[in-house]
């Protein structure tokens, strides 16, 4: 009997071990590549620097490091590349600004909020990435502005720009090639 509960017991070690492992490389080999899809303009003020209507644009997408990818958004109206954290978040994979870029919009630099050290070494029981990044860097007032929805294959983006003082916002949506 001692010997069926101790299989048991090592089954259940196995599964559970299985089951709390990081899938991080998976997730990241799911994001990279090219997404096709369309840029719109969100505001209503005329200008020759903004997209006012759906225009076609790719969405380059590639890790750069532990927990960064890189974007490359182009279209025929703007080519701009950008850096991202990405964090797991059930079947999402949720971003958020990087170095002075989450600085400038947040008021502190990014990391301040863990006081364990590495980013992800105090997760409480059942946070996923994201609502551990949530509660240890962010306040809850603050914006977030895309992610891939990791069922469907997509990624979407609001990019905030400036024309002269004033601010404007292009949102890119695509589905992965």
């Amino acid at each position: 009997m001692k010997k069926i509960q101790l299989i048991i017991a090592t089954a259940l070690s196995v599964v559970v071990l299985a089951a709390c492992e990081k899938s991080d490389n998976v997730s990241v080999q799911e994001i990279e590549g090219t997404y096709v899809g369309t840029l719109t303009g969100f505001d209503t003020a005329k200008s020759e620097t903004r997209v006012n209507t759906d225009e076609a644009a790719i969405a380059e997408i590639r890790k750069t490091g532990n927990e960064l990818i890189e974007v490359h958004l182009y279209s025929d109206g703007m080519d701009t590349t950008f850096v991202l954290n990405y964090y797991e978040h059930n079947n999402s994979v949720l971003v958020c600004l990087n170095g002075h870029d989450f600085e400038n919009m947040y008021g502190h630099m990014l990391g301040q909020g863990h006081p364990n050290g590495g980013m992800m070494g105090d997760m409480r029981k059942g946070e996923t990435e994201w609502t551990h990044h949530l509660r240890d860097e962010h306040q809850e007032e603050d914006e977030h502005f895309g992610g891939f929805d990791m069922q469907n294959h997509t990624f979407g983006y609001q990019l905030n720009m400036m024309d002269g003082n004033t601010p404007y916002h292009l949102k890119f949506q695509g589905k992965k090639e």
